[in-house]
């Protein structure tokens, strides 16, 4: 009987993702080993969010290429997503020159939802609700890994969730590259999304609801028995429909202890779901909300729909409605251009927040985004080393006051 290892790099949905990996192998008869010395067969999660994790996979490859008997070594995650979605064939090409010891390439889609996911944990559950994003940060490299946005079925979701609950979980963590969008490509169809104020397109029935008073008369929602949309406003405009508010408190009512999600986008982030957690107190009070800068013209030069004043006004909404709310993020120091000043924003703007705790990153040039096409990458690194290091004083680094 072959035994198999996964070794996961990234974020939660790079955990989610192997966890179904694990559940196709065992599927083939395969069984875990203890170690990645036992395997005869290994999978490498890949992430391509910094130029170190892409770095580490190639390091690791390079090693287990060296043991006899080699294993079968699989590829999976972004990189492969990266250079699935790249037509002219040079990633893959690259993958494989930097990889010669990699036996297969394989596009994380391709293992699907067939069979329910090997759990890591017995008691809390990574739930998937949707893959890739359409907001196209210029710094993000994750459009291009993992493509446009695609949301699994309202019920779908709901049933592993019941499911889970039957099988005596007490919490789970909805994840998606941005959970407030959940659901935009069910309404008005995939091909819309990136042009959102064609609603009329959607062919659901016009709403008849106090609530929006002001839509255009020939928007259209979902039958009365299905989860009801919520049209997300942004400068003025609808910009999207979502189902997460409902998604979210349907979950809720399910009986988890605990219902947590992430990662949300701050322009996406609606009042209806800030209803939606505070009527419920099993849903989580700590909010993930990558705020990536606190200036407005990086702000900018990122492709982030907000100012860093909207961003502090959602913050106290929040926790005004939401009690007991706590506020963690993302922050990237370094990014091209960014000077003194406009670090020194970001500096003001964690003080404001008083942020629990902040994934701080330095900047790091990625591939096909649009800085690394359009920006320079101009900020020395040992800049970006003290800027990191200031802020993760600031918002990581414990504090003894009271002692």
């Amino acid at each position: 009987m072959k035994r198999y290892f996964i070794h996961t790099f990234g974020c939660q949905a790079n955990k989610a993702d192997s966890e179904r990996v694990a559940a196709a192998l065992e599927n083939r008869g395969m069984k875990a080993a203890k170690t990645m010395d036992d395997a005869q067969h290994i999978v490498i999660n890949t992430c391509m969010i910094r130029e170190s994790a892409e770095n580490r996979v190639y390091g690791l490859v390079n090693n287990l290429g060296k043991r006899r008997p080699k294993p079968k070594i699989v590829i999976t995650g972004c990189m492969i997503g990266m250079a699935a979605r790249d037509k002219s064939g040079k990633m893959i090409a690259l993958l494989k020159k930097r990889m010669p010891e990699a036996d297969e390439f394989l596009p994380i889609e391709e293992v699907g939802f067939d069979f329910a996911p090997l759990r890591t944990h017995d008691q809390h559950a990574w739930v998937p609700i949707s893959n890739g994003c359409n907001n196209f940060c210029t710094f993000c490299v994750v459009p291009y890994t993992r493509g446009r946005e695609v949301s699994r079925p309202f019920d779908e979701v709901l049933a592993e969730c019941y499911h889970l609950k039957l099988n005596h979980y007490t919490g789970v963590t909805l994840i998606g590259q941005n959970v407030n969008s959940y659901g935009a490509d069910l309404l008005i169809g995939a091909d819309n999304i990136q042009t959102p104020r064609d609603l009329d397109k959607s062919f659901f029935r016009k709403p008849k609801s106090p609530n929006y008073p002001n839509l255009p008369k020939n928007l259209s929602v979902q039958p009365p028995n299905r989860p009801r949309p919520v049209f997300v406003k942004h400068l003025g405009r609808f910009r999207i429909p979502t189902l997460f508010p409902a998604l979210l408190e349907r979950v809720a009512q399910i009986g988890f202890e605990t219902v947590d999600f992430i990662s949300s986008n701050p322009w996406d982030f609606s009042d209806e779901l800030i209803d939606v957690i505070a009527r419920y107190p099993n849903i989580t009070r700590q909010i993930h909300l990558p705020i990536q800068s606190g200036d407005n013209a990086v702000l900018k030069r990122m492709n982030r729909w907000y100012t860093r004043e909207e961003y502090l006004k959602l913050v106290e909404k929040i926790r005004t409605k939401v009690k007991g709310a706590t506020v963690s993020t993302d922050i990237i120091v370094g990014f091209c251009g960014e000077t003194d000043e406009e670090f020194s924003n970001t500096v003001d703007l964690a003080q404001r927040v008083g942020f629990t705790k902040a994934y701080v990153s330095m900047y790091s040039d990625r591939p096909l985004t649009q800085a690394h096409k359009t920006l320079i990458n101009d900020v020395p690194h040992p800049i970006k080393k003290k800027r990191w290091q200031i802020l993760e004083d600031l918002i990581n680094k414990p504090r003894f006051d009271s002692l």
